[in-house]
């Protein structure tokens, strides 16, 4: 599925477009494959916007969700060199497939007496979570799609972001259609 995705170029004070896709791999679950798979588009000079991995239902079996920006020529070559690859089972471009993609982030944030009502309700409206409290911080969890997190971290950003982690989309199609 081709994803829009807006930046902000702070050299030129500009918004930009690119087109993201996202690709799942089924890979062996043994040392190495996710060096192989990452230096493969290191080779090939494409950059990866978000990589996650993790082990499947099946011990055996890792699933890497990529983001890559470029267009449908791009992918497709990505994907041809990926079904290349000795420890790689399964490659879906989710191009053209409708799926159900998610982030998880957790965000520090400066939380000052004053300020606790202000940003717990952000958090509500957000559907996140406080996950962590000291007295002069909260740690927000927030799940969602790129874009929700993006306009979380901008309405918190007047509080005082210390700390953020991202996860990088995670990513299945819909329907009964499986990997």
């Amino acid at each position: 599925m081709t994803h829009t995705l807006y930046e902000f170029d702070s050299r030129r004070h500009t918004r930009t477009v690119q087109d993201q896709h996202t690709i799942s791999v089924l890979v062996d679950n043994k040392p190495g494959v996710l060096a192989r798979v990452a230096g493969l588009f290191a080779r090939r000079g494409y950059n990866i916007e978000s990589l996650a991995v993790s082990i499947t239902d099946d011990p055996n079996v890792s699933r890497m969700t990529i983001v890559v920006n470029g267009d449908e020529t791009i992918v497709e070559q990505i994907t041809k060199q990926l079904h290349k690859q000795i420890d790689v089972s399964k490659v879906q471009d989710y191009i053209g497939v409708p799926i159900v993609a998610r982030e998880l982030a957790l965000i520090k944030v400066n939380a000052e007496v004053r300020d606790r009502g202000a940003i717990m309700q952000l958090v509500d409206v957000f559907r996140g979570r406080i996950i962590d409290m000291s007295d002069k911080t909260f740690v927000i969890e927030l799940t969602g799609a790129g874009d929700k997190i993006d306009a979380f971290e901008k309405l918190v950003e007047p509080y005082g972001v210390r700390e953020l982690v991202r996860t990088g989309r995670i990513a299945m199609s819909r329907g009964p259609r499986s990997l």
